[in-house]
Formats: C-alpha cells, structure tokens, sequence
C-alpha cells in the first residue's frame, strides 16, 4: 500500500475574514473547530502516516492551549509556517519522512469533505503522479478593469482549483527545489512550471475554502447535506432510502 502523508496549512492571516481576534481555521463549525474537521478525513486512513499541520507561530500558544485535549489523541505534528503559504507547505515539506511515497497538501479552512472524493484523488495520484480535486466552470466570466466589463471569457475548458492535491513525494519536493522567488496559488502551479502533467479530478461544489462569512454561513448548511457513506444493507438493514432525487448523492 502506497504511504501518503498530508500537509495542512493553517498560518494565512485570515485578512477577508476573523472573529473574535480567531483565524477561520479555529473557528467553531456546528462546535467542532474547522481545522479539526478538516484533519478528520485523513488522520484515520490507513493509507496515511503522516500528518502536519502548519499554523503560524504567532497562533502557537493559543492553538496548544485551546486544543490541547485533541492534540493529546490524535497523530498529528504542528510546526511553524512562514510568511506565504507556499512556505508554509514547504516547512511542511521538510518534516515529511523518507518513507512516504506521495503527499498531500489540503486547505486547513476546506472542512466539507467525503472519503469518496480522497479516494478518488489518491488513486489518481497513484495513477500519474500529480492529481488535484476540482470542478469545472459553470457561470459566465467576465473580465473587467474599475467596475467596467470588459469582455466575456469563455469558460471552456476552465476548471476551479481544490485540494486535497496530490503529488509524489519526489516530484513536489523538485517543484519546491526549482521555485525560487515565485509565489504561486497552489501546489499545482508549482508543479506545472516543471513542466509535469497533473490530472483533475471531480470535486464538488461543497468542498468550499472558507475565505469569506458567507462562506463559513454557506458551511454551516452544507455540513449536514454532505454525501454519507452509504453502508451495506447487511450491516445496516433499518437505514432509510436517501430522498427522492438525491440518490445519485449517495
């Protein structure tokens, strides 16, 4: 079994968006912090060893204090990021063991997750390399300069990024040896610019990054209409049909 290890940054500054003094990451959704329900989906796969969470130093003592019983169970490193999120996942980088074959990087403020869509992306990975999670472009574009449109841009083609991204260990640690001054948006851009294939891989909408409060607004409904695993009748007999017209959900 090929070994993953997973990387998520938690430093950003949260500029669109803070309560309380509180970055998005340590925000309580449905009374589960969202950095935690974003780790939830990998810390108990058996196809991952390792787990790190980056948060800026800044949050260190606050973050040890608040989630101190958590940290006390679960299987996870926190180190220290730096001032982009390129270098945070970078110190991530560093910490990964020799041993693990690929490695995941995923937004700490992405909660909305199923194991379906993790599946799905490590096996294509597995398959090529280079995998990312994303959904293709539905509503127009439109280009425009100080509140002007401009022209309309095809949307062709055009995909919206998402993580988990996926890499093989060997070939994300070339895209960082090769980046020098460049910031890019996401891991895939790096590993574009070496010239590397990378597949997309159905997401959904629902895997939303929470930036804004209409975000975190919008996860606190979608929680609860996330695709579930649907179990075997055998081990769940009494389990009630999903509704009508969302079966294809489940």
């Amino acid at each position: 079994m090929a070994k993953f290890g997973v990387i998520l940054p938690a430093a950003g500054k949260s500029s669109r968006f803070s309560q309380n003094n509180r970055k998005k990451p340590f925000l309580e959704l449905q009374g589960r912090a969202v950095w935690l329900r974003s780790v939830e989906h990998f810390v108990n796969r058996e196809d991952v060893a390792q787990v790190i969470v980056v948060i800026s130093p800044e949050d260190r003592e606050f973050f040890e204090l608040k989630f101190q019983a958590n940290l006390a169970f679960m299987d996870i490193e926190v180190i220290d990021g730096g001032a982009e999120r390129a270098d945070s996942v970078f110190n991530g980088l560093k910490k990964i063991k020799a041993d693990i074959d690929y490695v995941a990087v995923h937004d700490a403020a992405r909660p909305l997750l199923t194991k379906k869509w993790v599946d799905n992306v490590f096996q294509a990975a597995i398959e090529s390399d280079a995998a990312i999670l994303g959904t293709p472009v539905t509503s127009t574009l439109k280009k425009a300069s100080r509140g002007v449109i401009e022209k309309t841009v095809s949307r062709d083609s055009l995909w919206q990024a998402q993580t988990p991204q996926v890499f093989r260990t060997e070939l994300l640690r070339e895209a960082y040896a090769k980046r020098d001054d460049f910031q890019p948006t996401d891991e895939a851009q790096l590993v574009e610019r070496i010239g590397h294939e990378i597949r997309i891989v159905d997401g959904s909408p629902m895997n939303l990054k929470i930036t804004t409060r209409d975000d975190f607004r919008m996860a606190e409904v979608l929680l609860n209409a996330l695709p579930k695993e649907k179990l075997p009748r055998s081990l769940h007999p009494f389990a009630d049909d999903p509704p009508s017209g969302l079966s294809g959900l489940f």
